[in-house]
């Protein structure tokens, strides 16, 4: 029994020590941009022409380890951390997480980077702001890569129903919010040298902001309540630049029926590309096709 239980002491060191000496965790360089006081965190490597990586919930900027150390030889290659998260800083309040905020956010790091425009990727809720940082700052976006959330004019509209709940009801009630925990965020990575990273990430992040940003933006039944909410977004301009649309056919969370009629809102090149066997985190379910894909699209 003693033996057991010492080569399971030798097995997590073994898995800490090789996650701290992951070559890109002290390969990036670190930087902050303000915005407004509010200090975003991002990390850059590399040289060349820059892609910017936004990731989602609930994630960090190592979501995208594998498209930085791959595409690092070809490009200045930089991810954020999104406030509330990891590194980057919490403001309190719910209004604090409102989607002009965070638009700016990702204005104040690239203009930080200090070249304009950047290719654009984004994940999940990084990918809601960015299309709407593409559509109001598109002087700062060459290109743009969206994973998994439709632009906000697309898809197949229903008529509006305030009684019916989803997912994100959930998350903004305090019986979801008090099992919130390191372990709790970092379950969906099977990866456990990356898990490590997670959990670290995950400590430092505040969670009252993670979920800040669905009570501030998704439509909940308390949100569809408000005329002010039900008409955001309405009369967007088009997008100039090329964009790709990437989704996991597997996804549990976000329909493929959400990305129909994007292609009314390009004015540039549209093409979209369906993994089958990915689900939502597609940079980490097909990561060489998906870093192959982006490396294509970006040079084309």
């Amino acid at each position: 029994m003693k033996h057991c239980i010492a080569l399971l002491i030798i097995y997590f060191f073994m898995q800490e020590l090789s996650a701290q000496s992951n070559p890109l965790m002290e390969g990036v360089t670190d930087h902050f941009a303000s915005n407004e006081g509010v200090k975003i965190h991002y990390v850059t490597k590399g040289k060349g022409p820059t892609i910017l990586f936004v990731h989602g919930f609930p994630d960090f900027w190592y979501s995208w380890r594998e498209q930085m150390e791959a595409l690092a030889n070809e490009y200045r290659v930089a991810a954020v951390d999104l406030r509330g998260y990891n590194r980057s800083d919490s403001p309190e309040g719910v209004e604090n997480y409102r989607m002009p905020l965070l638009v700016s956010d990702l204005a104040s790091v690239i203009n930080d980077l200090g070249e304009e425009p950047v290719n654009l990727v984004a994940h999940d809720w990084g990918a809601a702001v960015s299309w709407l940082l593409a559509i109001n700052r598109s002087e700062l976006v060459e290109k743009l890569v969206i994973l998994s959330v439709g632009h906000p004019g697309a898809g197949k509209k229903a008529p509006i129903d305030t009684t019916k709940t989803t997912y994100a009801d959930y998350f903004v009630s305090d019986p979801f919010k008090q099992q919130l925990t390191a372990s709790w965020f970092s379950g969906w990575v099977t990866d456990q040298e990356a898990k490590v990273h997670y959990r670290n990430a995950f400590e430092r992040s505040d969670k009252e902001a993670m979920i800040n940003y669905y009570k501030a933006n998704y439509p909940t039944q308390e949100n569809l309540k408000k005329a002010s909410f039900r008409n955001r977004n309405t009369n967007l301009p088009n997008l100039p630049m090329p964009v790709l649309v990437i989704h996991g056919k597997k996804d549990q969370y976000l329909p493929l029926d959400g990305h129909a009629y994007t292609w009314n809102f390009v004015d540039n090149e549209f093409s979209m590309h369906v993994f089958n066997d990915a689900g939502h985190f597609i940079q980490q379910d097909e990561s060489k096709k998906f870093t192959e894909l982006i490396r294509q699209f970006i040079n084309r």
